[in-house]
């Protein structure tokens, strides 16, 4: 089968995936929270930002690549963290640590992945980034760090938009909890759906192992208590100072939505702001990624790194966010959208579309590296409302 004929769009991956994983883990993947408004909000600033063509400037060759925080990288874009990855398709973060590695560019593992840093380590060789959700008990936290460093994970992004847990409305109807109780219903859903069983059955049931080796640390644990609420910490400015004090290399700060906290981020030592709403997993109030991510680089300054993430399914969708003054774009859903539909071949085509695409749009508006299509952005006339 020709990927490229048969699936040349993430949105045919898309399509696919659903088809091949059962019900359960679908909607795990693809949901958000409340009536979903805020990951609707990132597709539609992104459609609405265009871009003016250009006519007559000769052969255009782009190149690609890119450097952020110290690296050069064979694309502006790399894969985020999903937690569970494991859950969406067996082996999910060691097939996409070797694709970063193999593709040169991040990978970044959860602390919620079903893998541990030392099992995905090797696989992401130069490639790794490892995302913190803040344990509460801070020596779980500085042996977390360890670990990670120790795997080769080299730099390190603290995510601090979940003072608390979303209801995901969608998860909670297909009956998932995290990790998976499994019920009838999902057991049938399961024996509908072979590849990813035979697969699954192989990998192993898919657990929070990272957090599990600490349960033991932990003086209220108990038999009725995953190793998910060990992470259940609202951090503060105090708590970002302690991490900045124990990881020694890049720290990324995800989940920014404000101006201001980005400013003082700044200053407070961060080597990078991640302007996302989480894909509109954690508050559906949130407003569009790209909305605000202008007034996040006039705060910040130019210069300073800035990681964007939001409803991007193709090359003209990273070159929106880039215009609109991100260095980097991160995409989480569409890696495993493509994983499920083929496995880590899937994946591959998918890092194709993405250079394919790229390369085409920039041919079209005439720019020869992805930092240019600022130049080309089509702005709206005055006393019109804004395009993002």
């Amino acid at each position: 089968m020709d990927l490229d004929l048969t699936h040349p769009a993430l949105s045919d991956l898309r399509a696919t995936c659903r088809r091949k994983v059962p019900h359960f883990v679908w909607e795990y993947l693809d949901s958000a929270t409340g009536t979903e408004s805020a990951k609707s909000a990132n597709r539609t600033a992104l459609d609405a930002v265009r871009f003016r063509p250009a006519v007559l400037r000769g052969p255009i060759t782009p190149t690609l690549t890119t450097r952020l925080l110290g690296r050069t990288h064979a694309l502006p874009v790399g894969i985020a963290p999903v937690g569970m990855s494991g859950l969406i398709w067996p082996g999910a973060e060691a097939a996409l640590a070797r694709l970063a590695a193999e593709t040169g560019i991040p990978y970044c593992l959860s602390t919620v992945a079903t893998r541990t840093p030392e099992e995905v380590g090797p696989h992401a060789g130069e490639a790794g980034w490892f995302q913190l959700y803040p344990p509460n008990d801070p020596e779980i936290r500085r042996d977390i760090l360890r670990r990670a460093r120790e795997a080769g994970f080299h730099t390190l992004v603290l995510t601090v938009d979940l003072p608390g847990a979303s209801r995901r409305e969608r998860q909670r109807r297909a009956q998932l909890s995290i990790p998976p109780k499994l019920t009838p219903s999902m057991l049938w859903q399961i024996a509908r759906r072979p590849r990813w069983a035979i697969g699954t059955l192989r990998a192993g049931t898919p657990r929070l192992r990272l957090m599990e080796d600490y349960l033991k640390l932990d003086s209220a644990a108990d038999s009725t208590k995953h190793p998910g609420y060990l992470l259940r910490a609202a951090p503060d400015w105090d708590y970002l100072a302690a991490v900045r004090a124990e990881w020694d290399g890049p720290l990324v700060i995800k989940g920014v939505l404000e101006p201001e906290d980005a400013a003082r981020l700044r200053a407070a030592g961060a080597d990078a702001v991640w302007v996302s709403n989480h894909g509109g997993r954690q508050f559906d109030g949130a407003p569009a990624a790209l909305a605000v991510l202008p007034a996040i680089r006039a705060a910040v300054g130019p210069g300073y790194p800035l990681v964007y993430d939001g409803g991007v399914e193709g090359g003209l969708d990273v070159l929106r966010a880039l215009a609109h003054g991100a260095d980097f774009v991160m995409i989480g859903r569409g890696w495993h959208y493509a994983l499920g539909a083929f496995g880590p071949r899937g994946a591959a085509h998918l890092a194709h579309i993405l250079r394919e695409d790229l390369v085409s749009n920039m041919q079209q508006m005439g720019v020869s590296v992805p930092a240019d299509a600022a130049g080309r952005l089509q702005h709206p006339p005055a006393g019109a409302a804004a395009s993002a």
